[in-house]
């Protein structure tokens, strides 16, 4: 069921479906919340899952600022958290992708004692390196000379392993196609609150919550050995590592992903 709820006046859409435990999906960058349907769709069986677009992406328009942060982003989960809540004491499972994972961590850090556990999808701890921001500033530059479709028509094939691309073009194609929706403007914010993130590894430290870690073994986004190096950080940890699977394991790897997200909800709960 897809619902709205307002956040510094502006509707941010979100889909509610399912009973029971609540889940939250949070998406990446170049993506809306449609990235997770197969997920949703398995775990509402289960459990209540919501998932949002995060301002800029899908329904959800930009909140009105110029300048905006991950913890900015964060805030906004958080509002939806209290939204939908049946009361104070609930707690949630909160899973992120990529940027998704960036939120994830923030939140944990800004509002620990609204989760049961939270998990990383192709995701890091870890602040972007110089390199890294400065490949980010590039792409910044890209998107305003070329457009945001352009960017991603060119970026999102590089997220998926080698064998799953020529295999399955028609899927990465409709993913492209997808991403027509963006503006620069939404790109340029998400760019920005990426390349000024904080490190958060001490997030993971402290965590009195288990941890759930999704790898795959051809992520060149997230790397698998930069993602290794977090995983003994927390105190419980849950991690699964997936072969020959780039950085969007929810269509690389679905069945795989099901199942490790029900098996995590269904330990922690």
């Amino acid at each position: 069921m897809q619902k709205v709820f307002t956040n510094q006046e502006v509707q941010i859409s979100y889909t509610d479906n399912g009973a029971g435990n609540i889940v939250v999906l949070l998406h990446g960058f170049g993506e809306d919340g449609s990235i997770w349907q197969q997920q949703a769709q398995y775990l509402s069986q289960y459990f209540r899952v919501i998932v949002p677009d995060i301002p800029g992406s899908g329904s959800s328009p930009l909140l009105n600022k110029t300048a905006f942060s991950i913890e900015d982003y964060a805030s906004c989960i958080h509002q939806l958290i209290e939204d939908i809540l049946p009361n104070e004491n609930t707690k949630i499972t909160l899973l992120g992708h990529s940027m998704g994972g960036y939120i994830t961590l923030s939140f944990a850090k800004l509002f620990p004692e609204k989760l049961n556990g939270f998990g990383l999808v192709h995701s890091t701890a870890f602040a972007d390196s110089e390199e890294k921001k400065q490949i980010r500033l590039r792409g910044i530059e890209t998107i305003k000379q070329y457009g945001a479709y352009s960017f991603l028509k060119t970026t999102i094939p590089n997220l998926f392993a080698a064998d799953f691309k020529q295999k399955h073009p028609q899927q990465v194609d409709e993913l492209i196609e997808q991403s027509k929706q963006f503006t620069e403007a939404a790109l340029e914010q998400y760019y920005v609150a990426m390349m000024n993130r904080v490190d958060t590894t001490d997030v993971l430290r402290e965590a009195k919550v288990p941890v759930l870690f999704i790898m795959g073994t051809e992520d060149i986004a997230a790397p698998l050995k930069d993602v290794l190096q977090q995983c003994y950080l927390p105190q419980q940890s849950y991690i699964n590592i997936l072969e020959n699977v780039g950085h969007m394991a929810m269509i690389e790897a679905t069945e795989k992903l099901n199942e490790s997200t029900r098996n995590f909800v269904d330990l922690i709960n």
